[in-house]
């Protein structure tokens, strides 16, 4: 009995050991991590600026809005994301930070609802003309939902936006699950510095 609890120790050990280490970046040079910075940097810039959009959803039908994007002095991107109503009353409204992790070469993200803290995670890489992200929704109340979410027909006047949706963990996906068609309605925007040196 104890050496099979000690074989199950070791297993485990070895299994977070695995794991941990799969999360661990390869050591890179302050150089190459600033060349994967720079060349990453821009990825986000078609979403900077004012826009109006609609949207259809499987589960809650026809919707439209307006989304903003403004870089901040540091290089993280700011967005807030609002879905309002006929009389522009609104519905729904989330902000998002983005920032470029260049240890992992990968765009991390943290959407933020009011009372909803820091929980709704989430990953992103641009591949070719699109940008691709994986990102948690809705773990504050329990009802975590999981996006696969595709920026695609990236114009400086507009773009596409889809997201399969999966609710029970990645196991299945409902595929298309959300739609948006976003149109610029202003310029590219970004923040001053909030504590300026003076």
């Amino acid at each position: 009995m104890a050496t099979i609890r000690l074989l199950t120790g070791a297993l485990l050990v070895a299994l977070l050991v695995t794991q941990l280490a799969a999360q661990t970046p390869a050591k890179r040079t302050e150089k190459e991590l600033q060349a994967s910075f720079d060349a990453h940097k821009g990825d986000f810039d078609y979403l900077l600026g004012e826009w109006e959009f609609t949207s259809v959803s499987k589960e809650h039908g026809p919707a439209k809005g307006f989304w903003t994007a403004a870089r901040l002095a540091t290089g993280q991107i700011l967005d807030e994301f609002r879905i309002v109503g006929n009389n522009r009353e609104t519905w729904y409204v989330t902000s998002t930070l983005r920032s470029y992790n260049a240890g992992l070469d990968r765009w991390e993200l943290v959407g933020m609802v009011e009372g909803g803290g820091l929980q709704d995670v989430g990953t992103g890489q641009r591949l070719g003309g699109e940008v691709h992200i994986e990102q948690k929704f809705g773990v504050a109340t329990g009802n975590t939902s999981i996006l696969r979410i595709r920026y695609y027909n990236i114009q400086p006047d507009r773009f596409s936006w889809t997201a399969d949706r999966s609710t029970d963990g990645g196991k299945s996906w409902v595929k298309d699950s959300q739609k948006i068609e976003a149109h610029r309605i202003g310029p590219a925007r970004s923040l001053d510095a909030l504590a300026p040196a003076r």
